[in-house]
């Protein structure tokens, strides 16, 4: 009889864990601090996938599941683009070769294999443990233990960590079975130790009823139909043989009880029925003790009945069943298994709380700008007026044939800019940075589009047979980003266009400015005279004095608005624990209240008095106009420089931002398109294992009898052997699709309301025709969505909406196409 039976472990393959996770961290987070984190993640791996056989496996699949894990925690589970594929663990494979395999892009489906050889391993430690020494039993049974808790804890949870048909050792009735088979065997061992330190009769038979109980429970899961096949042959008759020799043990043990309390008749029925459960243990090393001392026992019961007692022997049926006592339970999943362990991912923040934290991040800059654009609309009416009153270079103390010391302090701060050809040279930047994102976007569509290409392809070729799930229903999310980003673009090109409207608008105006002070001097008309001293020219330098005040007080306040900061990280972590759910608006708004609410109040002061402040620098011009006489064309030439350097000084920070929106957004295409090529690649492999699986089905299928051929050809003694050409085979589909014709695309789906940018559903599911949706991943909207919000005019108008994403039409199938026959594989030896 086998000691101990031990689960097979599950087999994977190499995999780049590094890149992957690499672009979705940084992509995330914004960090690159985390390669050497991800080598020894990969190398964690290695030693997990292929040190199965080591005594130490347990210790580096422990270390993995522990660092997966935490990484699980933190990372949004749809977004992670890497083909893990894990063998079914009780499939041999056939001699055409081939096992059944399962490839996901999760995970949880990555943690909840490596679960799953945990076990195995523990059952494979506790079965090479000598069960003759105390310290082998407890640790025996301890792994047993453990291996029963896991397996039933996968049992619960497998079918929602794979949202679809696990392979068939993953299927909750399979790991039932394996749950109650390694709880029986720790009850077994327990029984063993039971009987080794020579416990009472009495607790002896209960706890070896317990484990015949759980051995019979595990030989009913064992024996459902579905689930024979996967068994090696030895299982259900180890199970069997095992549940009667505990059986026999524990009427051996209740024989003692029964001798003890005076019933001789029951103890030899008991004795009798014991030596007829446990035939095998007299060939048993630690049992074959037990069997002849029973025998013993029995013959010396019978024989002071005869002479004695004189009692009846009741029959098997009619002896009291024993209470088995279930001493073993399966012990609970363990948060973390390797203690004094770093944690490579310490210091990302749990995937809700990072969410949090970026929802909280783009509040507050909603806030914050919206503070900002109050004070930048005031400011941009405040001298949008002062330059059509031609102020404050109308009050200014001018010697006759000079310029107004405000209009050379303009001048020389546009020269100190650049000028107009630093606006010109910032402006021809801006093309070659929108080329380079359409290109980035436009490579990330080719490649979606490629890929749906070649799935519609095989699976117009293969047509049921080609299980996995359909590109369209998995890249929805993706489209609806690529649309989001298309909308951006589209709308950074508009703000393009405005920008250069109002540089066209101003242009002569900048140009003028930028030049030397006396072409500067030449292109203004002369002064007539110079202005005769009044009360309004009095009024109005002292008011433009307040002027200057107020936009240093407001440049102070934006100063104070853009140095907000919140460090919401702390509380969201404590409140997250707390109650296990994040309020992120309510924790928002309380951070938000101390610092905001002060400056808010000084915002609402600033734009109060400037319409006071307006009123009067109006009549107060309005009476100057009258006493001098109108203005002149050298007020309007004065005014328009004005206006020219408040433009220069807009269209000049219009193009900065721009050029910083482009950058970034740079940044989050190539984060995009790094999570296509990830799903592109991870769907490729896919596909190569799906075509892998259908070619050695269709190896394996039987040969089609032959015709029986009709009566009359009997006749014919030597009949002549027909050759038959083969019929062509069709050309192999190339990479970027097949010749075949391909199934009707699915109608593009609908961008979805969620914030920008959203993150990609799961993989599919090679073993799911229909498997659950993912949920979407919503992440924050880039915190500078719009560079151009603060534009002078036309800022309020709203684009038009982006145009519907249009699927790629596929052409209709050529005349006379005739589908390739059955079986048929592409990748085989060419004739």
């Amino acid at each position: 009889m086998a000691e101990l039976l031990a689960v097979p472990f599950k087999k994977s393959s190499d995999v780049d864990i590094v890149k992957p996770l690499k672009n979705l961290i940084q992509s995330t987070y914004n960090t690159e601090e985390y390669s050497d984190a991800l080598t020894e993640l990969s190398r964690l791996r290695s030693n997990a996938i292929w040190k199965i056989f080591e005594k130490s496996n347990l210790e580096y699949l422990n270390s993995y599941y522990d660092q997966l894990v935490s990484l699980e925690s933190k990372l949004p589970p749809q977004e992670v683009q890497i083909p893990f594929k894990w063998k079914d663990a009780f499939d041999k494979g056939s001699i055409f070769g081939g096992r059944m395999s399962l490839t996901l892009s999760s995970l949880s489906y990555e943690r909840v294999c490596i679960l799953f050889n945990m076990a195995a391993a523990q059952s494979a430690l506790a079965s090479s443990q000598p069960l003759d020494n105390e310290e082998s039993l407890k640790l025996a049974a301890k792994l047993l233990q453990q291996a029963a808790g896991i397996f039933s804890h996968l049992k619960e949870t497998v079918l929602l960590a794979l949202h679809g048909e696990p392979t068939p050792d993953l299927a909750p009735d399979t790991l039932a079975a394996l749950a109650a088979l390694m709880l029986a065997q720790a009850q077994e061992v327990i029984a063993y130790k039971c009987i080794q330190d020579e416990m009472k009769p009495s607790m002896a038979a209960r706890v070896c009823a317990g484990a015949a109980d759980l051995y019979g429970d595990a030989l009913r899961a064992l024996q459902r139909d579905s689930l024979r096949p996967l068994w090696d042959r030895d299982w259900i008759p180890t199970v069997t043989t095992k549940q009667q020799i505990l059986s026999g043990l524990a009427q051996y043990f209740q024989a003692a009880v029964c001798q003890a309390g005076g019933a001789p008749g029951q103890e030899i029925a008991r004795l009798t029925l014991a030596l007829k459960l446990m035939p095998q243990a007299k060939d048993h090393p630690r049992l074959q003790d037990i069997y002849r001392r029973c025998g013993a026992r029995l013959a010396s019961a019978q024989k002071d009945n005869d002479f004695i007692y004189h009692e009846r022997i009741p029959e098997a049926s009619q002896l009291e069943a024993i209470k088995g006592a279930a001493v073993a339970k399966p012990l609970p999943v363990q948060d973390k298994y390797c203690t004094g362990v770093k944690d490579l991912f310490e210091g990302l923040a749990p995937a809700a709380v990072h969410r949090a934290l970026a929802a909280s991040e783009a509040r507050k800059s909603d806030a914050v700008n919206a503070e900002i654009n109050k004070l930048r609309d005031a400011t941009q009416l405040l001298n949008s007026v002062l330059a059509s009153l031609n102020l404050p270079a109308c009050v200014e103390t001018v010697a006759p044939g000079s310029l107004p010391a405000s209009i050379r302090g303009k001048a020389a701060a546009v020269r100190g800019a650049g000028g107009a050809g630093g606006l010109r040279a910032r402006q021809a930047e801006l093309p070659a940075l929108l080329a380079r994102n359409t290109e980035l976007l436009d490579e990330a569509e080719r490649m979606l589009r490629e890929e749906e290409e070649a799935d519609n392809a095989l699976r117009a070729q293969f047509g049921a047979r080609w299980t996995r799930t359909a590109s369209a229903q998995l890249t929805a999310t993706f489209r609806a980003n690529a649309d989001k980003y298309r909308q951006i673009i589209d709308n950074a090109v508009r703000a393009d266009k405005i920008v250069e409207e109002k540089y066209n608008q101003h242009k002569e105006s900048i140009s003028l400015l930028s030049g030397s002070d006396s072409e500067l001097e030449a292109g203004v008309p002369r002064a007539g005279g110079p202005r005769a001293d009044c009360a309004a020219l009095s009024t109005l330098r002292k008011l433009m004095d307040d002027v200057e005040t107020l936009k240093a007080e407001r440049d102070a306040i934006e100063c104070e608005l853009k140095s907000v900061t919140l460090d919401m990280k702390q509380q969201f972590l404590t409140a997250l624990a707390a109650s296990g759910a994040l309020d992120e608006p309510a924790l928002t708004a309380a951070a938000l209240a101390a610092p905001l609410t002060p400056l808010r109040q000084q915002v609402q002061e600033t734009v109060a008095r400037q319409e006071e402040l307006l009123v009067k620098i109006q009549e107060a011009h309005k009476a100057l106009m009258e006493a001098q006489g109108g203005a002149s064309g050298r007020d309007a030439a004065l005014a328009r420089l004005c206006a020219a350097h408040d433009a220069y000084q807009e269209i000049d920070n219009n193009l900065k931002e721009g050029i910083k929106f482009y950058n970034d957004l740079t940044q989050l295409l190539v984060a995009f398109q790094n999570k296509v090529s990830d799903f592109c690649f991870a769907r490729r492999t896919e596909k190569e294992e799906l075509l892998k699986d259908l070619t050695q089905d269709a190896s394996r299928a039987p040969a089609r009898a032959a015709p029986e051929p009709p009566a009359h050809h009997g006749q014919v003694e030597e009949p002549a052997v027909i050759k038959r050409e083969a019929p062509p085979r069709p050309p192999p589909p190339s990479a970027g699709g097949s010749s075949a014709p391909a199934a009707a695309p699915a109608p593009a789906a609908a961008a979805s309301a969620l914030p920008y940018p959203q993150q990609p559903q799961g993989m599919p599911l090679p073993y799911a025709m229909a498997a659950a949706p993912y949920p979407y991943y919503a992440a924050p909207m880039p915190v500078s969505y719009n560079p151009y919000a603060t534009l002078p005019y036309p800022h309020h108008a709203r684009a038009p909406p982006a145009p519907q994403y249009q699927p790629y039409q596929y052409p209709p199938p050529q005349p006379g196409y005739q589908p390739p026959p059955g079986g048929y594989n592409p990748y085989g030896p060419q004739q």
